[in-house]
């Protein structure tokens, strides 16, 4: 699953019971607080859901900013994975990026782009979790999918790419990444609506696959009003082994 949690609106809690209640196996999160500000209650929010799902759970911040106090930890701001599997080895790879941290920004290299390879049942699945700039003008978009397909290279091996590419599947600048990475959404399933949550109309996230993954079936759950979009469930296999 791909869900951009918009910090669970404060509830992160519901958030945990959405993931819950779909039986997930590999979630790929956006906007997470972690010790962020008081619209979560300044929680780790990473944390607390990989301890509330029994989940392994890496954290990639985009921002890191100092405590609201002297004594308080660093306040964070980024993208997470869970998984049900072994996360084998990761990392907090950069993209261009326009800070909403500070006045006037100019693009820059920044991190929030987590790259992990998980063990599932003995295959190695790469997964890379991404939310990319929000903007209408798209040439920073363009950027981070250049750079998002040399970091994923030719994804022969299996491959996933989760996550809020904030434009709609004819996008120009999301086409490179396409012609790499499948969009598993079929037709058949419906027109994949994802935001705004209460009345969706527009497709923006995404679960993408290596030309070696096949799709069983995806959906987007209707689930309690925790975000301002709706996440999206995909079932995959790789090899002959099914993924949820």
């Amino acid at each position: 699953m791909t869900y951009n949690i918009h910090a669970g609106h404060g509830d992160i809690d519901r958030t945990a019971a959405t993931i819950r209640a779909l039986a997930l196996d590999i979630v790929g999160l956006e906007e997470v607080d972690v010790h962020w500000s008081d619209r979560s209650g300044f929680v780790d929010q990473a944390s607390r859901l990989g301890e509330s799902l029994g989940m392994t759970v890496r954290f990639a911040p985009i921002y890191e900013l100092p405590g609201a106090t002297v004594d308080a930890p660093k306040r964070e701001f980024g993208v997470a994975l869970l998984s049900r599997y072994p996360i084998v080895a990761w990392e907090n790879d950069t993209l261009t990026r326009l800070s909403t941290q500070a006045d006037n920004p100019v693009p820059t290299r920044m991190p929030g782009l987590l790259a992990a390879t998980i063990d599932v049942h003995g295959t190695r699945v790469r997964v890379f979790v991404t939310h990319l700039d929000y903007r209408k003008d798209p040439s920073v978009r363009r950027t981070q999918v250049a750079e998002m397909l040399a970091l994923i290279g030719a994804a022969d091996a299996p491959t996933l790419l989760l996550g809020d590419m904030n434009a709609l599947p004819e996008a120009p600048e999301l086409q490179p990444l396409f012609a790499r990475m499948h969009d598993s959404w079929p037709t058949t399933a419906g027109p994949g609506f994802t935001y705004p949550a209460d009345t969706p109309s527009e497709r923006i996230d995404y679960v993408l696959v290596s030309p070696n993954g096949k799709i069983d079936t995806a959906f987007v759950p209707v689930v309690p009003s925790s975000s301002d979009h709706r996440p999206v469930v995909v079932n995959l296999s790789f090899g002959g082994s099914l993924s949820r």
